[in-house]
């Protein structure tokens, strides 16, 4: 199967056209203040409130968001290529401010929404187009959900929330900052073979209003639910065993504090090696990719550094380079005036020349920096794809820690059956106490055995879907870098020419006004 997979990857990779960049997971915020500088974002402005990170929002004109763009489209298949001829294209425009009144509060709730809009074939869709206008808070529940729902998987991670940057940041550029990493985080997850077929994208893309998913409850009030559970669990008004329908959810919501205290003690168990655990990771092959994983994480840290710098040197040249052209106007302004014989008019005008190819020259090199920002900057989006594959491997350890500590509670409710059974065998008639605790005891561990199972499958599905996102993004990543290094390249080379030929050009012609 791996012989195979590696084979369909080569296949992508040949086919890969330079007009086609990789998708990117997020962006750099150094890379796009290095892209603004070059005249590849338009340079805007906003800043965060307490829910959408805005406070306002002007937009100018926006192209219709209906017209099929093609740049927008992005591949369902992450295994080299579309081979089944679905598609599903997102667009996220025309941000408008929206003002609330709060009621008894004299400050208005202002937030910013978007319009997201949507084309696909998918038949799960039910429709070829959609839009919806979605606030920040929306991506926040759409992740949140997605996370509960496909542990395991390779989730792209939302755009983050900074009240810190909002404050630094002009308003208008914040804005469309932020419209541009909620398109491409869209665009990841319509990317993902699984993810866009999900009813919880269906439902953000396609359901007016009110976003019908219900938000994740802040950890604060799920340890107060837990807390106020934890008196009736411990005098026996309610049942410490974890229920079947649980088993496959984590248990650091924290709705259950007698879990999370068991599941810390099994942890610590298997740290201090008091005893072997009951069933253990030992999928070798898995154990040896986490390994080359993190050591990737590693390299691509120090590359993503590494074009970081490099986009920063090649905008410095061109900012000194078009410096250097102003002043020699400036020079052959002076020039020309003063001049009073040919030879000085002729120097005069050879200033000139190579003042201009000094200002042509900065202006390739904007155009130079933006390219080359776009083939390097996915060195730094899989860099941040690293989160999700972080996750999707503690998804792993927690579910396996959840069956660990179980089967520990179900051995150690068949040792208590067999003391007190021991116990009531030395009673003539037996003890009712004792026996009314087995049968207690009975019906705990039937609850147990279910939720054992339970937790087992789901255990047993983050194998499959860590196998399966490993084997992808293994695939992916030779494609995408295959596609950036030749663009990369290419681009180096097309630019660099270009800047030779205006400065030879600017030579010849100094060299025949000279003769």
């Amino acid at each position: 199967m791996e012989e195979k997979g590696m084979e369909e990857c080569m296949e992508g990779m040949e086919s890969i056209s330079l007009d086609k960049a990789p998708l990117a997971y997020f962006s750099s915020s150094d890379y796009r203040s290095a892209m603004a500088a070059s005249g590849a974002m338009s340079p805007s402005a906003d800043q965060e409130d307490d829910e959408d990170g805005f406070l306002g929002a002007q937009s100018g004109p926006e192209p219709d968001p209906r017209v099929s763009d093609s740049s927008r489209e992005v591949p369902i298949s992450r295994n080299g290529g579309n081979s089944s001829q679905e598609f599903l294209t997102m667009a996220v425009t025309q941000p408008q401010k929206i003002q609330e009144s709060t009621g008894s509060s004299l400050v208005p709730n202002i937030y910013v929404t978007y319009l997201v809009v949507s084309h696909t074939n998918i038949p799960e869709y039910g429709g070829t187009e959609f839009s919806v206008r979605r606030r920040f808070r929306d991506f926040v529940t759409l992740a949140d959900r997605l996370a509960l729902a496909y542990r395991g998987y390779f989730i792209p991670p939302r755009p983050d929330k900074s009240i810190v940057e909002s404050q630094v940041m002009q308003k208008q550029e914040f804005i469309e900052q932020r419209r541009v990493a909620l398109e491409k985080y869209l665009s990841r997850l319509a990317a993902h073979p699984v993810l866009r077929k999900s009813e919880e994208l269906r439902l953000f893309l396609q359901t007016n209003g009110k976003l019908p998913l219900q938000p994740s409850i802040d950890m604060a009030s799920r340890m107060l639910d837990g807390a106020a559970k934890l008196p009736k669990q411990l005098f026996g008004d309610s049942s410490t065993v974890l229920a079947p329908q649980e088993a496959s959810q984590p248990a650091k919501g924290g709705r259950d504090l007698i879990r999370i205290f068991k599941e810390l003690r099994q942890s610590v168990t298997n740290d201090w090696g008091a005893s072997k655990p009951p069933v253990v990771e030992e999928d070798k092959e898995f154990l040896e990719k986490k390994e080359k994983l993190q050591d990737l994480e590693l390299e691509l840290t120090e590359a993503s550094q590494q074009a970081e710098a490099l986009i920063k040197a090649q905008q410095e040249v061109g900012d000194v380079v078009g410096d250097l052209g102003l002043a020699l106007i400036r020079i052959g302004k002076y020039e020309s005036q003063e001049a009073t014989g040919n030879a000085q008019k002729v120097h005069a005008t050879d200033v000139k020349r190579l003042a201009t190819a000094a200002v042509k020259v900065s202006r390739f090199y904007k155009e130079f920096n933006a390219e080359s920002c776009k083939h390097l900057d996915h060195l730094h989006d899989y860099l941040g794809l690293m989160q999700s594959v972080h996750t999707a491997f503690s998804d792993r350890s927690s579910a396996l820690l959840t069956l660990q500590t179980l089967m520990t509670d179900l051995s150690a409710m068949h040792a208590r059956i067999e003391k007190l059974n021991a116990s009531s065998s030395k009673t003539f008639g037996g003890d009712r106490s004792s026996n009314r605790k087995v049968e207690e005891l009975n019906d705990s561990i039937k609850t147990a055995e279910k939720s054992r199972d339970k937790a087992q499958e789901e255990y047993e599905r983050i194998k499959e879907r860590n196998r399966s996102e490993i084997e992808n993004y293994e695939c992916d990543r030779q494609r995408d870098f295959f596609s950036m290094l030749k663009g990369f390249v290419q681009t180096q080379v097309t630019y660099n020419e270009r800047i030779a030929s205006v400065w030879s050009k600017a030579f010849e012609e100094a060299g025949s006004a000279s003769v």
